[in-house]
């Protein structure tokens, strides 16, 4: 693993951030590592978007504090000079045309690369003449992208980038970012209702709930440490052997969604099976009290809070 791939991308600790009365986010520590197209995950309200805003530099902590790519200090000149960051509504002037739109950003950014814009612009049929306001959702989603990808950015923010898109080009979008993330060694962190979607394109997952953090870990680590056990309602209170996450009952049979990997001994008269992303975030949203957090991941604001893995705490 080199430097790059050894720091954290966005390092927060007791970070939070209040609106009037309200805390939007509060208590937040969490490290994400570098290398990852990270899924951040979360209902409405779960300050998903507050904890980017931060990140990036767009609002004040009201307490703990944010730093990203191996510590610098949100929002300073050398953390904007390093990442890029596509809004929620994927803001791009709907008067001015693609052409115009790459020389706005090349004129306000220190770094941008011209003929790589223009390029991928040529390639998605994506007309410079044109302007924003008359193109597609999926284009101006795709312009936005290409503007952002085009300050060769070594951390990509994306807030619900495919929130307004139909499923191709959802699709589309997802496909062109993984492949940067790949080919350029771009982490990637991404805000997102679409379980289904981040489940083909996410390897790490930070889960929000009532504004803190509720799960974080890679996702095959996740996957491999949650088995769903099925199997009869009248002995579903007796199970005890594995912390349990969230239990839906049937007339006849029930689902338990618990701590344990392949190898546990399964229950007489049960069956386990293997979870998927969406499953096993759906478990826990829907389970607000449980918990699967890691202890701090290398990371210099939280090494004074340094601790073992913790198990499923309800």
């Amino acid at each position: 693993m080199n430097g790059e791939q050894s720091m954290n991308i966005i390092e927060a600790s007791g970070l939070g951030k209040c609106y009037g009365s309200t805390w939007a986010l509060r208590e937040c520590t969490l490290a994400i590592p570098a290398g990852y197209v990270a899924a951040l995950v979360g209902p409405n309200g779960a300050g998903k978007t507050t904890l980017l805003n931060l990140a990036v530099g767009l609002a004040e902590p009201t307490a703990g504090g944010v730093a990203v790519l191996g510590g610098l200090p949100s929002g300073s000149p050398a953390a904007l000079d390093s990442l890029a960051f596509v809004a929620q509504d994927t803001p791009v002037y709907k008067n001015l045309s693609a052409a115009d739109m790459l020389h706005l950003t090349r004129n306000l950014n220190r770094r941008f690369d011209q003929p790589y814009a223009e390029t991928r612009l040529g390639e998605l049929g994506i007309p410079l003449t044109r302007k924003a306001g008359k193109l597609s959702g999926g284009q101006q989603a795709q312009l936005a992208l290409t503007l952002a990808l085009a300050r060769r950015p070594r951390l990509l923010v994306l807030d619900e980038p495919v929130a307004m898109l139909d499923p191709i080009a959802r699709h589309d979008f997802m496909a062109i970012m993984l492949t940067a993330a790949a080919d350029d060694g771009v982490s990637v962190l991404l805000s997102s209702h679409a379980l289904a979607e981040l489940e083909r394109v996410a390897d790490y997952l930070i889960l929000l709930s009532r504004g803190r953090v509720q799960v974080a870990g890679e996702v095959d680590g996740l996957l491999a440490s949650h088995r769903m056990l099925t199997g009869p309602t009248a002995e579903a209170d007796k199970y005890s052997e594995r912390p349990v996450v969230h239990v839906q009952r049937g007339e006849a049979q029930t689902h338990l969604l618990v701590r344990a990997a392949a190898d546990d001994p399964v229950p007489p008269g049960w069956e386990a099976h293997p979870v998927g992303l969406e499953e096993l975030a759906l478990a826990y949203l829907r389970e607000p009290g449980a918990a699967a957090l890691p202890g701090p991941a290398r990371g210099r604001a939280l090494a004074a809070e340094t601790g073992e893995p913790s198990e499923v705490t309800r």
